[in-house]
């Protein structure tokens, strides 16, 4: 049977957050996670910031698209659902393996170098909901979905920081948007992601 193709992007994106929902993965946890990792950097940067970035991040059709492949992948090997090898592969997590990190980094590669490095940074440390995702105590396979919930974080850390640059910018120009917040520049007059 084949199914007639119909784009439609309010269903994907609304698909790609609810199947992360679905998966144990709240937006403020990612937050949380992008929040750690910048205040260091940006001591006035709030949590509500760091949603509006994480959002702006899950915005992308990209970034959409590879959530709801890598929580499928995950979903079917939980399942017993595919072939050996890779079947064992991706239920054990096989660390070279490699695939679920080639899948996140297509994430991180929308948001430039500064994803990357931040990406690394949360993949090896693996703080917050990083550490339940790798803890299999649940009998879930996340084998790609940590890593995903990883690049989503290292994403809206790199859109933090490059609004952050432009609003020094703005303000040493004296340029309009001098003196913006960050979250203001998250989001446009009408409250939607701003790019």
């Amino acid at each position: 049977m084949t199914v007639k193709y119909n784009l439609d992007s309010v269903k994907v994106e609304r698909a790609a957050r609810e199947w992360l929902v679905e998966r144990g993965v709240q937006t403020e946890q990612i937050a949380k996670l992008v929040l750690d990792a910048q205040k260091e950097y940006y001591p006035a940067l709030t949590a509500d910031e760091c949603t509006a970035a994480v959002n702006r991040v899950l915005s992308k059709r990209e970034v959409q698209n590879a959530i709801l492949l890598g929580i499928q992948i995950d979903r079917f090997a939980e399942k017993g659902q595919l072939d050996s090898p890779l079947q064992e592969l991706i239920e054990n997590d096989e660390k070279l393996f490699g695939c679920d990190e080639v899948l996140a980094l297509s994430i991180v590669n929308v948001y430039g170098s500064i994803g990357f490095t931040n990406y690394g940074y949360l993949d090896k440390l693996k703080p917050g909901i990083l550490a339940k995702l790798n803890d299999r105590t649940d009998n879930e396979c996340h084998t790609f979905l940590d890593d995903l919930v990883g690049a989503v974080a290292a994403s809206a850390c790199s859109y933090i920081a490059h609004r952050q640059q432009a609003k020094a910018e703005q303000e040493r120009s004296g340029l309009p948007g001098a003196g913006e917040t960050v979250g203001a520049s998250l989001t446009g007059a009408d409250g939607a992601p701003a790019d």
